[in-house]
């Protein structure tokens, strides 16, 4: 049985109840998981205190109690993306409310690293614009998530999205002009 298919199976499973299914599935996309959460963590700030593998665990702690509903790798990809994106920026706020007064930091959208002496403000002021973006155009917000946060190839991000891959293609260059022209304040 291919790979995919096998996941789609157990997702099938695991939402239909088969709490079992879950726990057959973590080792299958564990690997992968763990490299998109090193990626984050590539962005975070030398120090910082949380680490890959306790992003993957708690992201999956999360996973394991929602009610979402999953068709696929590529779904599944993406909705953990969305896991760890959120859990980094909750201990951004978490991290500047401790320092209070602490300022945004102005940052760039690059699709390789994200780089910055105070991250926490990156992740925060990402985050606020990403949200800003999601409030009037979601599909361009959902395409920038899958493919910077996700990892995501094309070709999985439009299957996840349902839509094709000339319309990915030209709805994240429009998003990513929006992002780099909101980003650098103009």
């Amino acid at each position: 049985m291919a790979a995919g298919s096998h996941i789609t199976r157990l997702l099938t499973a695991w939402q239909g109840g088969d709490r079992g299914a879950l726990d057959e599935l973590t080792p299958i996309v564990y690997d992968e998981l763990r490299r998109l959460a090193e990626r984050y963590m590539r962005q975070e700030a030398s120090g910082h205190t949380l680490q890959a593998t306790a992003l993957v665990h708690e992201a999956y702690a999360r996973l394991a109690n929602s009610e979402v509903t999953l068709e696929n790798r590529a779904h599944l990809l993406a909705f953990m993306a969305r896991l760890m994106r959120q859990l980094l920026v909750d201990h951004a706020r978490a991290r500047k409310s401790a320092k209070r007064g602490a300022g945004l930091e102005r940052v760039t959208l690059d699709e390789t690293v994200m780089v910055s002496e105070d991250a926490c403000g990156q992740v925060l002021e990402l985050d606020a614009v990403l949200e800003e973006l999601r409030a009037f155009d979601e599909l361009k917000s959902r395409i920038i998530e899958m493919r910077f946060f996700g990892g995501l190839t094309y070709e999985e991000a439009a299957r996840a999205l349902n839509i094709s891959e000339s319309t990915l293609d030209r709805e994240l260059r429009l998003a990513k002009a929006w992002l780099r022209h909101r980003l650098q304040g103009c």
